[in-house]
C-alpha cells in the first residue's frame, strides 16, 4: 500500500537543488531571453531602415548606460546558451555523464561565460560604443 506522505511521481520538492540543476533551467531561460532579444534587434533594423533621425534616437537608447546594461545582460545570456549548448552536445555523446564531470564541466561554463562575457564587452568599449 503506497504512503500518502510521498509524492507518487519525483517533484522538485523531492530534489536537493544542485547549481548543475540550476545551469539546466538557466539554460531554457536564456533561451527565452534570447528570443525576446531578438525584439531589440528587429527594432534597431527597422530604426536603420526608417532614417537618420530614427536610428539617432535608438542610437542614443542603446547608448546610455540603461542600454549598456541591457546589451551585456543579451551577451552575457548569449555565450551562456552557446557554452551550455556545447556542453549538452558532449553529453549527447554519452561523455562527461558522471557527477564529478558534470561538475567540473559546468564550473568551466560558468568560468567560460565570464570570461567570453568580459571580453566581448571590452570590445564594445574599445571600438567606441554599441552601435
Amino acid at each position: 500500500m503506497a504512503s500518502t506522505q510521498r509524492p507518487l511521481s519525483p517533484h522538485l520538492q523531492v530534489y536537493r537543488t544542485m547549481y548543475t540543476m540550476a545551469l539546466s533551467i538557466l539554460h531554457r531561460a536564456t533561451g527565452v531571453a534570447l528570443s525576446g532579444a531578438l525584439l531589440l534587434l528587429a527594432a534597431w533594423l527597422v530604426a536603420l531602415a526608417s532614417g537618420a533621425d530614427c536610428y539617432a534616437w535608438v542610437a542614443r537608447l542603446l547608448g546610455s548606460p540603461l542600454g549598456w546594461l541591457v546589451l551585456a545582460a543579451v551577451l552575457a545570456a548569449f555565450w551562456y546558451h552557446f557554452c551550455t549548448g556545447i556542453r549538452h552536445l558532449v553529453f549527447d555523446t554519452g561523455r562527461c555523464l558522471e557527477k564529478r564531470e558534470a561538475r567540473l564541466t559546468a564550473r568551466l561554463v560558468i568560468f567560460a561565460v565570464v570570461v567570453l562575457t568580459g571580453a566581448s564587452v571590452l570590445a564594445m568599449l574599445h571600438m567606441g560604443g554599441v552601435v
